[in-house]
């Protein structure tokens, strides 16, 4: 599943009537902070069959090590008792023959045996003994073992007691008691070989177990491929990009959501190109009766001194006021529009920086008499290439913002660095603070200095804003910080990529 996408107006937020987003509900007591963090939905499922041929490995490996080894066990000891059995009765009729030491010794050692670990000896009633290997003769058999064989029964046993390593004992007794035949076989061997397949049923349940991981992610990267598009459509459509779509997928179960998502898409993007005419159909009805209106005024205000007392110059005056207000409400609304509706283009054309910073500040009346204008050392002929008419509606913003809001600027720079070039205005007003820094720069919103505001009335709540879609319209951004030092006041900067004439 992909998706499609192509330049749309910017995305609507849900926000109060102040023009803040509402705080999310938490429940009381909860310690977010101590909240773990949890894993993805991808690492979950890698981690899921990752754990799953562990354990399916773990069993199975278990259960063949179990196995073989009970099998191995059974087999080693039916050999050694079989073989044991038959060399007793050989050895029988040596002592029935009354064969001493020697002979038996000699006869000990033509005895075939079931394992080349094998050591055999007897021990007669009177004490006489012979053996294969005189360390492991009839002393080193474990009394226990002795005792039974003397009540006449035949004996088996494993055990580690003679020298650390697993041993089978066996034990006959022959000649009606007179002797007990002994055969010690060593089971070392067999212990490595079940070692061995352990550690070969270990490293394989790793590989298994890592081949499991390799194939749950493989198989999350596939299954959530579809939900990976789903959420990068939504981060466009975030952007500001509302026409783009997720394509259909062969998929019953997907096409469901792909249908939803776009309708929910769709509808939205309606909803904001409803808002985005009425506003632009409402500021151009605006503008003629308006228009009207403010030549009404104007030509009042030319008969100004012939008005008959101060009340009628102070109204007028107010309607003046409040009448430029509204051309600029107008006007900043209508340039919103063309942003809603993606129709705000460039007019390129090579500006001076340094000459546009100067005619701007000496046309905006009320301009603060210590303002200084700074700019780094050659930037006066710096000449690029940019919309004037954007950048001069840029700075007389950010000039009347800090009039409106920190007592008027008191710098204005030009700072180039690298491939940006920056406009900067500073005030020592008091400041604006960390969490209304990003949201002084939405519409209508004009953040904690709402209740500071100048008493000239100006301002509607549309400059910032109007400020950081003009940035970003030239490939920049805004912001606002505090200044350098100590100083106190704010300080706006706007930066700006180079096209140098």
């Amino acid at each position: 599943m992909h998706f499609t996408s192509g330049s749309g107006g910017p995305t609507a937020a849900t926000v109060d009537e102040d023009g803040v987003a509402p705080p999310r509900p938490t429940r009381l007591g909860r310690r977010r902070l101590l909240t773990p963090t949890r894993l993805g939905l991808r690492a979950r499922i890698t981690f899921a069959f990752a754990a799953t041929a562990a354990i399916l490995s773990a069993l199975m490996a278990g259960t063949t090590w179990g196995l073989a080894r009970e099998n191995l066990i059974n087999q080693r000891e039916a050999a050694a008792i079989s073989q044991a059995t038959s060399n007793s009765a050989r050895m029988a009729l040596r002592v029935d023959a009354g064969a001493g030491q020697e002979e038996l010794n000699q006869a000990l050692q033509s005895f075939p045996t079931s394992a080349p670990s094998s050591r055999p000896s007897v021990e007669l009633a009177d004490g006489t003994t012979a053996a294969l290997q005189t360390t492991f003769g009839p002393s080193v058999v474990p009394t226990d073992v002795k005792a039974a064989t003397s009540a006449g029964e035949s004996v088996r046993m494993l055990t580690t007691a003679i020298n650390g390593e697993p041993e089978l004992v066996v034990a006959i007794p022959i000649s009606d008691g007179r002797a007990t035949y002994f055969e010690i076989v060593s089971f070392a061997e067999l212990q490595d070989t079940l070692e061995s397949l352990g550690i070969s049923l270990f490293g394989a349940s790793v590989v298994t177990t890592l081949v499991g991981g390799t194939l749950g992610y493989w198989l999350s990267r596939r299954t959530l491929r579809p939900l990976a598009n789903v959420g990068l459509a939504a981060e466009a459509i975030a952007g500001g990009r509302l026409d783009t779509r997720l394509e259909g997928t062969e998929d019953p179960d997907l096409n469901v959501l792909v249908s939803s998502f776009n309708h929910m898409a769709q509808a939205l993007e309606d909803r904001i190109d409803r808002d985005g005419r009425f506003a632009s159909d409402v500021s151009h009805e605006l503008r003629s009766p308006l228009m009207t209106l403010a030549a009404s005024v104007s030509v009042l205000a030319s008969r100004r001194e012939e008005m008959p007392d101060d009340a009628s110059r102070s109204a007028l005056d107010l309607m003046t006021a409040d009448v430029s207000r509204f051309q600029q409400l107008v006007d900043d609304l209508l340039e919103i529009s063309r942003f809603d509706a993606g129709v705000a283009r460039l007019s390129l054309e090579e500006v001076s920086l340094p000459e546009l910073v100067r005619q701007v500040v000496a046309q905006r009346r009320g301009t603060r008499a210590d303002l200084v204008i700074d700019l780094d050392p050659g930037m006066d002929e710096l000449v690029v290439r940019a919309d004037k008419r954007r950048l001069v509606r840029t700075l007389d913003n950010l000039l009347g913002n800090a009039e409106a809001y920190g007592g008027g600027a008191c710098r204005v720079a030009v700072e180039a660095e690298d491939d940006v070039v920056r406009l900067v205005v500073e005030d020592d007003g008091p400041g604006v603070p960390v969490e209304d820094r990003g949201r002084i720069f939405e519409r209508f919103s004009r953040g904690g200095g709402a209740g500071r505001r100048s008493t000239s009335g100006e301002g509607v709540g549309l400059g910032l804003s109007l400020v950081a879609e003009h940035a970003r319209l030239h490939g920049g951004r805004a912001w606002v910080e505090d200044r350098a030092g100590d100083a106190p006041g704010a300080r706006f900067v706007v930066q700006l990529p180079v096209a140098r004439a």
